[in-house]
C-alpha cells in the first residue's frame, strides 16, 4: 500500500475517465465500484488506502460522492485539468 502514485497522461487519462462513464450504471455504489476496479485493481494509478480514504471523506461531504471522488482523482492525477476532465 504505497503512497505513490503512477500520472498517467492526459489522453490516457481522458480514454479511461470516458471508459469508466460508459460503464457506470446503477447509481453511486455502481459508479464507485467502477472508478474503484479501474483505477485501483486495473491501472494501479492509486493505491486502495488512497482511495478508501478519498472515499470516505467524499461521504462527509454534501453532494454526489462518485462526481466528488472522480473530481478528486482527476485533480490528484492531473491538477486542475484533470479534475474538470474527470
Amino acid at each position: 500500500m504505497s503512497g505513490s502514485i503512477e500520472r498517467p497522461g492526459l489522453g490516457e487519462a481522458a480514454r479511461v475517465w470516458a471508459r469508466i462513464a460508459g460503464l457506470s450504471f446503477g447509481g453511486p455504489a455502481g459508479q464507485i465500484a467502477v472508478m474503484h476496479r479501474i483505477l485501483v485493481e486495473e491501472k494501479r494509478w492509486l493505491g486502495d488506502a488512497r482511495f478508501l480514504h478519498a472515499l470516505n471523506f467524499c461521504m462527509l461531504l454534501p453532494g454526489p460522492e462518485a462526481m466528488q471522488l472522480a473530481t478528486y482523482v482527476g485533480w490528484l492525477l492531473q491538477g486542475v485539468r484533470g479534475a474538470v476532465l474527470a
